[in-house]
């Protein structure tokens, strides 16, 4: 593994304006060409997070998936976030993994928030995904995922690697649960031992909710490396694979930990 560069793209998304949503992180983006990795842009960043947004969902063919491959051709880096995307015959709140060469993964929401009645309208997603870049193995994951730490919990394959090494999260996380936020992100890397990186929203949206931000970039100790406040920021920070390796051998909680399979059905 080498050094990975990490970049966080924390705006305020419009209200359901897509082409605007495309031109607006388009804008913060482009100076980050050539210095970094893997740019993470928030949950649902080009409409926000509604139900009512499904009516314009686009499918795997539309302007945002070749926009994000666009912008990894342009950046020579990962762009990934959350889209609300049609496929088949279900809507998905759909996280994308574009690559620089124009290949793409994605992962579907495996929890949907019942609190906002998101299960009424999209479908859920069963399965994990990893992924591997520069030698990291990354797991992206979708804000009420975070609540989840049997499904976010780091296995050891049969040759004794940690299934992942950096834990992604993108979010529309509404400011009154904000400690809520912090406090299992940090959760989520001392129990992995892992890095994570969490990725929310500011400003206020078109149901009247307001998002404070707070992303972060959190360590396998659970220390903050960059953290953001309410504000449009971009912040890049570098992850350390050195530092990893020497805290899992000095630290070997996986190896003690219970051997399971997650049932997804």
């Amino acid at each position: 593994m080498d050094n990975l560069r990490i970049s966080l793209v924390q705006g305020d998304t419009l209200w359901h304006d897509p082409a605007g949503n495309r031109a607006y992180y388009g804008g913060l983006m482009a100076p980050l060409h050539g210095t970094t990795d893997l740019v993470l842009l928030p949950e649902t960043f080009t409409s926000g997070f509604s139900n009512d947004a499904i009516d314009q969902a686009e499918g795997m063919d539309g302007p945002t998936v070749q926009w994000m491959r666009d912008q990894a051709a342009a950046l020579g880096a990962v762009v990934s976030g959350s889209v609300q995307l049609r496929d088949g015959d279900g809507i998905y709140n759909r996280m994308l993994w574009a690559r620089p060469d124009g290949t793409l993964a994605h992962y579907d929401k495996r929890h949907l928030f019942t609190y906002a009645r998101e299960q009424e309208r999209y479908a859920a997603g069963r399965d994990r995904l990893v992924v591997e870049l520069k030698g990291w193995r990354v797991n992206p994951l979708v804000c009420y995922d975070l609540r989840f730490p049997v499904f976010a919990r780091n296995t050891l394959d049969s040759d004794g690697r940690p299934a992942f090494d950096l834990q992604l999260y993108v979010a529309n996380w509404p400011s009154p649960r904000a400690y809520a936020w912090k406090t299992l992100l940090r959760a989520r890397a001392i129990e992995n031992l892992c890095y994570v990186a969490g990725l929310n929203r500011v400003g206020r949206d078109g149901n009247g909710l307001a998002y404070s931000g707070d992303s972060a970039v959190i360590d396998f100790l659970g220390a903050p490396l960059s953290e953001c406040a309410d504000e449009e920021v971009v912040v890049t920070t570098t992850l350390l694979a050195a530092e990893l390796a020497a805290h899992r051998e000095r630290f070997p909680a996986l190896r003690d930990g219970d051997a399971f399979t997650i049932d997804a059905g």
